[in-house]
């Protein structure tokens, strides 16, 4: 399985959240791309030095967000992620394109030499912030094939976060994980409601009971809950290590080192 392939059989992966400040031409973008690029590069040495297993990289100061997400996006994210691979030449390393931006996500991760890509809408129409989402398995992967970025994994969202499910409401979390694991996901992300929202533990075992792919977590582990997520294969954590607990601050140095010091102890 290529998950145990890039990460050995390390138990409860954490992968930190660097959210890249917003990029040129969205409607917060107001910083140069040098100093993106330096504020990313500072928050990756900072996971880095703290023993992070992966780091995540990710627009989410683009908001609003869009589905069409325009090739100065993908131009720069594909900067901001080679000069991270640059100064963490080991580290796993992945990307997420908000929103929905699957296809790019994996044009940046080949051309930056990343290992995965976080997607949504994998499976099963929802209707999200931005509106209706649907189901991209097919072209995905067949788009991984034609570019030749197989190596890199695709860890898909189910019943994510900020989307109304209701269009799905007959077909259970573990059904939808049945579907994504049919259609060759590399692994399944379960989410809170929201960023920073905790994931129900419940439905980790019982998502985890049902599918033999990797399951991660994709919000809302702290310091204080990561019993109720160690099951979990991995763990994406962004709002917790951030300064004030709050996504859109800096990454605080002391509340990286603390958790993983706490998830080493746990590991034993």
């Amino acid at each position: 399985m290529k998950f145990f392939n890039l990460f050995g059989r390390l138990k409860s992966v954490v992968i930190g959240m660097i959210h890249v400040k917003a990029l040129p031409g969205t409607p917060l973008g107001c910083m140069k791309m040098s100093r993106i690029t330096e504020e990313a590069c500072r928050e990756a040495e900072i996971y880095h030095d703290a023993g992070i297993d992966a780091v995540i990289i990710e627009n989410m100061h683009d908001i609003p967000y869009s589905f069409s997400v325009g090739p100065e996006v993908t131009a720069c994210l594909t900067a901001v992620c080679s000069a991270v691979r640059n100064i963490c030449p080991q580290l796993p390393l992945g990307v997420q394109i908000l929103s929905s931006a699957n296809q790019q996500a994996l044009a940046v991760a080949l051309a930056s030499g990343l290992d995965f890509i976080r997607a949504e809408g994998f499976v099963f129409s929802h209707v999200a912030d931005e509106g209706l989402l649907n189901a991209c398995a097919g072209d995905l992967l067949r788009y991984r094939k034609q570019i030749g970025a197989e190596h890199v994994q695709i860890f898909t969202d189910i019943k994510k976060k900020h989307s109304s499910h209701a269009l799905t409401s007959d077909v259970s979390i573990e059904e939808t994980a049945h579907a994504a694991e049919f259609f060759l996901s590399d692994g399944l992300i379960i989410t809170g409601a929201a960023t920073g929202q905790q994931a129900d533990p419940r439905e980790l075992r019982e998502v985890s009971k049902s599918v033999r792919i990797p399951v991660l977590i994709g919000s809302g582990v702290t310091y204080d809950n990561i019993e109720s997520y160690i099951g979990a294969n991995g763990m994406i954590i962004g709002s917790h290590f951030k300064e004030g607990g709050h996504w859109a601050n800096a990454v605080d140095p002391e509340r990286v080192k603390r958790f993983m010091g706490k998830i080493r102890e746990l590991r034993q």
